[in-house]
């Protein structure tokens, strides 16, 4: 549902994330103090999490991720001493079913309080690689990717975060949660919630006016991440690999990507961070288009548009906008 909540400007999301930087920096921490400190400390999956974790606890937090910058988080093995911090930690907050890997790790911890965020919003089926051949699946298992997955359990699409809205939803599921774990900074966390939700909704205000009046509703993909964003802003995603962004895409795939971006006047091919671009840019040289960056914000990195979330997607909508005609 598009809950729309109290808006603020777009200017001064600008200043309150700049102010968030420093908060973050302040709190945030490495792996070898994941518990045991003074503060609420809680060990977050990945990037998209510790973002929520650090902004709704403020100083009141010590904030660990699991998956370090650089690192690709969908096969992220745990290691034994990450293991073992799990257990001094005061709070776990995943996403269920997007690393199995740690979620198996947490569910077998002692940790109090477990925070699922696959629960705090409503997870739906996308798909861009559901269109897929039978040729194209065939050509994907071969490519011994079969065991790398972008879904949840049940098929579900994870990328919720990319929709300021469900992103929104789940930091009032995690405001809620850590009141309830640490209630003598109840308030705090309160109100850095509702501070965080007024950003993404603004946000969603900035990216739906930013999309209008384009030429194109069609962007390509190396892998179907963007199911949500898409959605929420009425536009098309096509991905070269589906819900992986590592196998090879079939001929014909590629000849089919093609004659779609010829159909719909698509100009770019786009690539994220984590993953080599490799295969876009063969793609793309196949079927005369650019190269260009959409990240997936999975982790923030030296060579991401951005320092936080809200640059990043600020640089995505900067990115789709040329894509798309409507800069």
């Amino acid at each position: 549902m598009n809950v729309r909540r109290r808006l603020i400007p777009t200017a001064a999301v600008t200043a309150v994330t700049a102010l968030a930087m420093g908060t973050l920096s302040a709190c945030s921490s490495d792996s070898a103090a994941a518990g045991n400190t003074d503060k609420f400390d809680v060990v977050a999956s990945f990037y998209p999490m510790a973002f929520l974790a650090e902004r709704i606890g403020g100083g009141h937090v010590n904030v660990t991720s699991l998956t370090q910058p650089g690192q690709e988080p969908h096969d992220l093995e745990i290691s034994a001493k990450q293991t073992a911090q799990l257990e001094k930690t005061d709070a776990a907050l995943h996403l269920k079913g997007l690393q199995p890997n740690i979620d198996e790790a947490i569910g077998q911890s002692g940790v109090k309080t477990k925070i699922d965020a696959a629960t705090l919003t409503t997870l739906e089926t996308h798909g861009a690689g559901d269109e897929h051949t039978d040729e194209d699946h065939a050509h994907e298992g071969e490519g011994g990717h079969a065991g790398h997955s972008h879904e949840t359990e049940g098929g579900k699409d994870p990328h919720v975060w990319l929709d300021p809205v469900k992103y929104a939803e789940v930091a009032e599921g995690v405001g809620k949660a850590f009141e309830k774990a640490d209630p003598d900074h109840a308030a705090d966390y309160r109100k850095n919630t509702e501070t965080l939700v007024g950003e993404l909704n603004a946000l969603d205000t900035t990216l739906e006016a930013g999309l209008k009046n384009r030429k194109s509703d069609v962007f390509i993909t190396t892998h179907a991440s963007f199911g949500y964003f898409a959605e929420r802003y009425g536009l098309t995603e096509e991905a070269i690999n589906g819900l992986d962004p590592e196998s090879e895409p079939s001929a014909a795939r590629v000849k089919k990507l093609a004659e779609t971006a010829k159909a719909d006047g698509v100009t770019t091919i786009f690539y994220e961070t984590l993953v080599s671009d490799d295969t876009a840019k063969t793609v793309a040289k196949d079927a005369g288009l650019k190269t260009d960056v959409l990240d997936p914000l999975e982790g923030i990195t030296d060579s991401s548009r951005g320092n936080n979330y809200f640059e990043v997607m600020e640089s995505n909508l900067k990115a789709l906008q040329t894509a798309l005609g409507s800069a």
